[in-house]
């Protein structure tokens, strides 16, 4: 593979809603660059970019895959990225590896949900954006009804540089308004095409909508501006370049014509990859800390600089071990090198380079600014790390995931697995950060969580594939407490005679309640001698002890104080033990006085959506036992705050997907915990009795 100097090279991000066509898409580049010998299919599980078992089976795109093609004398590199819900972080964390997004839309349905968040998400890296209306071969199809939601849902800098020949099946080709020119294709696949004159038919619309895009251009620059009252027009040298300009600058957005499976439209979209977008020199550098202060700071990038790179995804191989892919941002990097990994403060060893073509690895000798590469086995480096040498001293900001939205608890299949839960899944989340592991140190459950049940579902899958981890999923346990409303002093006392030596304990104690989120406390109010010393501390421990087991339903029980006030010994028969046990009968004994009742816990929570949907989201979290705390406008959404308990939130991800449409995310965190209303207290405290029956019998 040889090297590309960095003005020859272009990174294109294909994103965009689910099931538009960006993997497709993909394939019919990598086809019609010969980079590949047939035209890879989705739907007949060969396409290059959707390689992975899961990927193959669901025929949709779970994992950025990245894959290159060269088009007169440039390297192409394309970054995939999923369009699905459940795994759209994915390309939020990988499109920072792309210099212009290249925004797929499918032309039966326009503007969805997710192209909406892709958007946003190119908005946060700064980076120019094309629309490719794709599918306009397909039924009910229309470049018209797509080129109008577009322009709804982005502004009036959406703007066509093309027109479509034809419409659904009789869909044909394109016409190019910058250089006037009709391509009329073969409906083979084979991507071959003739140039023509624009159809008669077609003449007044392709003139219109030139008129349009030359305006748009003139506008965004005075030069060209004078130019375009001097003479009436722009030349084609200067509406290409124009537009050039416009789109790095983010002026202009310009829309493309494309049928990916039946490689219509494909060259003239690599041409305009090619012509029109950004090359890496022209890339704005991301945002970036300072290594030492971590404050924010200004960065120099550039060819002959300090070398410097972002990993932006990280592949867990279980044969090949760990492959980092990496944006050069500055430099080069060459194979059989060191760099300093500044994220972690720790060196790096790295070996041969590859670049990648799905899931093929070729060598590479070095990787200039601007390019892609991988990088196998590196010891500690993770996605969102920088790597570089010891002249560029800062660190590239990561991407930050909003907390996983659905959890879901695991347990293995059988024990042997239980040990490998841990790893495996450690492995998994090096390559996606976006799912979350912990055990729940009250329930003791193992939470897995996710962006959606899909997601979660599709982890246990690669658990059981790749790392032969067989799970079961099940909803987690709400992880209630106990507490009391009253005080009460009671006596604990445990005595036992069984020949010899006896056991002998005896202690009163005082229990009152204490503030939400004080816990436990212990005081000792022993005086002359009713208890000796070494004997108190047992007592506070048989009370903790079976504190942890509750009494309710056998969840901790908290936020009381236990005042230890008399009591007495047997010189020969008291011990520890006795006195512990004497501890818990008190503890038993205080609680059928001092009212127990459940707590659980309350969540804060934050929905954000369209302000059309505020009224059904507030009316749902009501009857979620939700209490609203605000409103706040962001955007063109609305964010709305509540305090809502756990127990209610367990499933609230599908419902959010269907009252907003798939336009409302959420995102909570514990606030605090509240005693659960009497209706509600009885059915849990039943449920847990008949658990501990059935695991009794």
């Amino acid at each position: 593979m040889k090297v590309f100097d960095s003005e020859k090279v272009r990174n294109v991000g294909l994103v965009g809603h689910g099931d538009s066509g960006k993997t497709s898409l993909t394939s019919a580049f990598l086809f019609l660059t010969g980079a590949t010998n047939r035209l890879g299919q989705v739907d007949d599980g060969n396409s290059v970019t959707d390689y992975d078992d899961d990927e193959i089976a669901r025929k949709i795109t779970i994992n950025t895959s990245v894959a290159h093609c060269e088009w007169k004398q440039h390297k192409i590199n394309l970054v995939d990225t999923p369009g699905y819900p459940a795994f759209i972080l994915e390309a939020k964390s990988s499109i920072v590896a792309a210099d212009t997004a290249l925004v797929v839309i499918d032309a039966v349905a326009g503007v969805e949900v997710q192209t909406e968040k892709v958007w946003s998400f190119a908005d946060e890296h700064a980076l120019p954006r094309a629309l490719v209306i794709n599918k306009l071969d397909r039924d009910r199809s229309s470049f018209e009804r797509s080129l109008t939601s577009a322009q709804e849902a982005f502004g009036r800098k959406v703007v066509p540089v093309q027109i479509p020949i034809g419409e659904e099946k009789d869909f044909k080709g394109v016409i190019d308004l910058i250089g006037q020119k009709a391509y009329l294709y073969k409906t083979d696949g084979s991507g071959k095409f003739e140039e023509t004159a624009i159809p008669d038919e077609l003449q007044e619309s392709a003139s219109s909508r030139r008129d349009e895009l030359v305006e748009m251009v003139a506008e965004s620059d005075d030069a060209l501006m004078e130019k375009f009252f001097e003479e009436g027009s722009l030349s084609h040298e200067d509406l290409l370049g124009g537009l050039r300009g416009c789109l790095i600058s983010k002026e202009i957005f310009p829309v493309y014509c494309a049928s990916a499976t039946r490689n219509i439209g494909t060259a003239q979209l690599l041409d305009a990859i090619i012509e029109v977008s950004s090359d890496p020199l022209k890339r704005v550098p991301p945002k970036a800390l300072d290594a030492i202060s971590k404050e924010e700071t200004e960065i120099e990038v550039s060819a002959g600089g300090a070398t410097a790179g972002y990993v932006f995804k990280t592949l867990a191989d279980p044969f090949t071990g760990r492959i980092s892919l990496v944006r050069v941002f500055s430099g080069k990097f060459k194979s059989d090198s060191g760099l300093h990994n500044f994220s972690r403060d720790n060196e790096e060893r790295l070996g041969t380079l590859q670049v990648l073509q799905g899931k093929a690895h070729e060598p590479i000798a070095e990787a200039q600014m601007g390019d892609i590469c991988a990088v196998l086995k590196l010891k500690e480096t993770m996605t969102g790390d920088t790597l570089g040498d010891s002249a560029f001293k800062a660190i590239f900001q990561k991407v930050d995931f909003p907390e996983p939205s659905i959890s879901f608890a695991i347990e293995p299949k059988s024990r042997g697995d239980e040990d490998k839960i841990g790893s495996a899944v450690s492995r998994i989340i090096e390559e996606d950060p976006s799912i979350n592991f912990r055990r729940d140190p009250q329930t003791k459950e193992m939470l897995l969580a996710g962006s959606g049940q899909l997601h979660v579902e599709v982890t246990v899958d690669k658990l059981q594939r790749k790392y032969g981890v067989e799970v079961l999923l099940k909803p987690p346990k709400v992880p209630y407490r106990e507490t009391i409303t009253g005080s009460a002093e009671v006596q604990g006392r445990h005595k036992k005679q069984t020949g010899g030596h006896g056991q002998f304990g005896d202690c009163k104690i005082r229990v009152e309640s204490l503030e939400r989120g004080a816990g436990f406390e212990f005081a000792n109010e022993i005086f002359g001698g009713a208890i000796p010393r070494q004997f108190i501390p047992a007592v506070e421990k048989g009370i903790q002890e079976s504190a942890e087991r509750g009494y309710l339903a056998g969840y901790p029980m908290v936020d009381f104080k236990a005042t230890l006030c008399d009591g007495s010994y047997h010189d020969v028969d008291s011990s520890e033990m006795a006195f512990k046990l004497a501890g818990s009968q008190a503890f038993r004994n205080a609680m059928e006085k001092a009212r127990p009742v459940l707590l659980e816990p309350i969540m804060l929570v934050e929905v954000c959506a369209p302000e059309e949907h505020s009224g059904d989201i507030m009316g749902d979290l009501n009857g979620r036992r939700g209490r609203i705390q605000g409103m706040d406008v962001q955007g063109s959404s609305q964010v709305i705050r509540a305090q809502v308990p756990l127990v209610e939130m367990l499933n609230y991800a599908p419902t959010l997907t269907s009252m907003t449409g798939g336009r409302g995310s959420y995102h909570m965190e514990n606030s605090h915990y509240e005693i659960v209303p009497g209706n509600f207290s009885e059915k849990i405290i039943a449920e847990a009795r008949r658990e501990k029956e059935e695991k009794g019998a």
